[in-house]
């Protein structure tokens, strides 16, 4: 973890577009790098899709940090030095959003195939919250043996099933 603040984002929609929610788990370093605090939030969307929920979660979540000053140097995290690396399953939000983007907007907002992008206020949004604080952004796969993007799926789905789990806030 090595001293900056680790955020695991996850998104789900039942039916597609159908209920909907979105999970994230942030993390917070302490000075040995373990983890200094967890905290977990969620929300849900009666119709929305999967990708989404997916955006969203990484919207919430840099919104968060941002809101709670969390990735300014502070006396509870002193030596994360602002770094933020999002983690997610979702190809979709981290190309989207470190390669594809850059087409939109030279392209007025138009994919590869003339249409207009999908999502575009969420994609405007992030982009926004990401050129301020400047998230690393790293794929790891879903539904696999990661404790922490698990988690993220469970409080994704959990939103979206209407049956939200207990959120984790504690700061150590």
């Amino acid at each position: 973890m090595k001293n900056k603040i680790i955020i695991y984002t996850d998104g789900a929609a039942k039916g597609n577009p159908g209920k909907a929610g979105w999970g994230a788990v942030v993390l917070l370093p302490q000075n040995s790098g373990d983890p200094k605090g967890v905290y977990e939030i969620g929300g849900h969307i009666a119709h929305a899709t999967n990708n989404q929920m997916e955006l969203t979660a990484s919207i919430e979540a840099l919104k968060y940090i941002k809101k709670n000053n969390l990735s300014q140097p502070s006396p509870v995290q002193e030596r994360a030095k602002g770094e933020v690396e999002i983690i997610s399953d979702s190809k979709y939000v981290i190309l989207g959003i470190t390669e594809w983007i850059f087409g939109w907007q030279k392209n007025n907002w138009r994919n590869a195939a003339k249409k207009p992008v999908l999502n575009k206020e969420l994609w405007e949004e992030l982009y926004t919250l990401t050129q301020e604080l400047k998230p690393k952004w790293t794929y790891v796969k879903g539904h696999n043996e990661n404790k922490m993007n698990n988690r993220a799926d469970l409080i994704a789905t959990s939103f979206a099933e209407g049956e939200p789990v207990k959120l984790k806030r504690n700061a150590g």
